[in-house]
């Protein structure tokens, strides 16, 4: 009978017990429910610090011998952390267990011919929305906006000071060299800048603030460009070496002249608008023709570049800013020229040791502006022998080094700069007295352009390649 009962059978479905067996198992088993408080499983002593498995839970191999306390204890007794660690385990298995899927997730069957209706309607309404913001573009690029119309015909234009920012536009991608507005009245709106990026843009400066055309018709960093006085084409310069005459409506390049040297400068003839100057990396300023792109003439000086170009009110006589000083006198610092003859009219203009990254001019009086690296803006007669007046200048913002640009409003009662701090300043032209200073950007603000038929509407730039709109 020891033999039967000790055999163990691994295919056997239940042990075999005997009667007094039996009575000693329901025996013990009383003990257990009497001794612990617990009906559960797991029972746990007082101290809480070991558990013990009821009988009727204890493994099946303990059921084929004779069953005492002692003996189960050595197979059940486990060292717990109290409180109750078994169903904190069971929860945390149980937040493990993967979720079931929901039926949102299903996608309902679209046949073929359907995603190609879908896909074909998609198709037509991006063309339509591109043709439509093509067809506004085109509108605002060659009729007048909205913004302007009620400003046109008005007497009293006179120049306001702005106060917040309109538009804040980073389009560019590398520094702004300038900005400026159309001198056209009715397309005033539109808003032109260059950039180191190679590309040169027009803006919806005045509305919507909406890129209306990138150019990108140089392959090095466009140095200057401006408003041809139709306001239909555009003149740029590039350090490739390239002059480019563009049309705004289309974007195609309608002249194309190639210098030796890289292009810094540009200015276009007021008689004659088909003739513009360039200047730049060079002892020379050669004039071109954009009808039939050649050279017209060649204006030769002692100097290694030129910085800027400014034509006098009749466009009989220029002005051009270099970067020649000399120890005790800046002999050719500004140089006047006589355009027919090529010949200098006077290069004893200007007799500080400080060069003119920009000029200006006076839109009413025989005069202009000189920006100068002395932190100051000087003012000189327009007349022959271009005399300096000694008695006023322009001071309070800083230039150091940058080719910070200054520029007249058009009613000539108001002189706006940029600032090497980033800040904007405005001067009254006739006491030469600071009206207001803002700051504008983070960088150096390099170029301030005034609107010339909106009151206090300015567009400023700097070398961090941001564009703002003030109002």
């Amino acid at each position: 009978m020891t033999s039967l009962v000790d055999y163990d059978d691994s295919d056997s479905e239940e042990p075999f017990l005997g009667k007094s067996d039996i009575v000693l198992e329901r025996e013990e088993e009383r003990r257990w429910h009497t001794s612990f408080t617990s009906n559960s499983d797991l029972h746990y002593d007082k101290d809480q610090t070991k558990c013990y498995t009821a009988p009727s839970c204890r493994p099946r191999e303990l059921l084929s011998s004779k069953w005492h306390p002692q003996r189960t204890f050595e197979y059940t007794q486990q060292p717990i952390n109290p409180p109750f660690p078994a169903l904190r385990n069971s929860v945390a298995e149980s937040a493990k267990r993967p979720q079931p899927t929901s039926d949102l997730s299903l996608r309902p069957y679209v046949s073929k011919r359907q995603k190609l209706t879908t896909r074909a309607e998609s198709a037509e309404l991006n063309n339509a929305s591109s043709f439509n913001l093509q067809a506004t573009n085109l509108h605002l690029l060659s009729e007048v906006s909205e913004r302007v119309r009620p400003f046109l015909g008005r007497k009293d234009k006179r120049t306001g000071l702005p106060r917040y920012v309109q538009h804040h536009l980073q389009a560019h991608q590398g520094p702004v060299n300038t900005v400026q507005w159309c001198p056209v009245p009715h397309l005033s709106h539109l808003l032109l800048s260059a950039s180191m990026d190679k590309t040169f843009k027009v803006w919806d400066g005045a509305g919507s603030g909406r890129c209306l055309r990138t150019c990108s018709v140089h392959c090095g960093a466009v140095r200057d460009v401006c408003w041809l006085p139709c306001g239909r084409r555009l003149l740029s310069g590039s350090f490739d070496n390239m002059a480019a005459v563009t049309d705004v409506e289309t974007g195609q390049v309608i002249a194309k002249v190639e210098n030796q040297f890289k292009v810094t400068c540009l200015a276009f003839q007021p008689l004659d608008p088909s003739i513009f100057l360039c200047g730049g990396f060079s002892s020379e300023v050669k004039a071109w023709d954009s009808r039939s792109c050649k050279v017209v003439s060649v204006y030769r000086a002692g100097i290694q570049q030129t910085l800027d170009i400014l034509f006098l009110s009749e466009g009989k006589e220029f002005v051009t800013s270099s970067d020649a000083v000399s120890r005790d006198s800046a002999d050719r610092t500004l140089i006047a020229w006589d355009f027919r003859t090529t010949a200098k009219v006077s290069n004893q203009i200007f007799h500080e040791r400080y060069t003119c990254p920009s000029l200006a001019l006076h839109p009413q009086e025989d005069s202009f502006v000189a920006q100068t690296n002395g932190n100051y803006i000087a003012i000189f007669s327009a007349q022959k022998p271009y005399h300096i007046n000694k008695r006023k200048r322009f001071e309070g913002h800083k230039v150091e080094g940058y080719a910070v640009r200054c520029e007249m409003s058009s009613d000539g009662t108001m002189l706006a700069s940029g600032c090497s701090t980033g800040s904007m300043h405005f001067y009254d032209c006739q006491s030469a007295h600071s009206l207001l200073r803002l700051h504008a950007h983070q960088q150096a603000c390099v170029c301030v352009s005034l609107h010339p038929v909106l009151p206090a509407v300015v567009a400023t730039c700097d070398w961090g390649g941001e564009i703002k709109i003030w109002n």
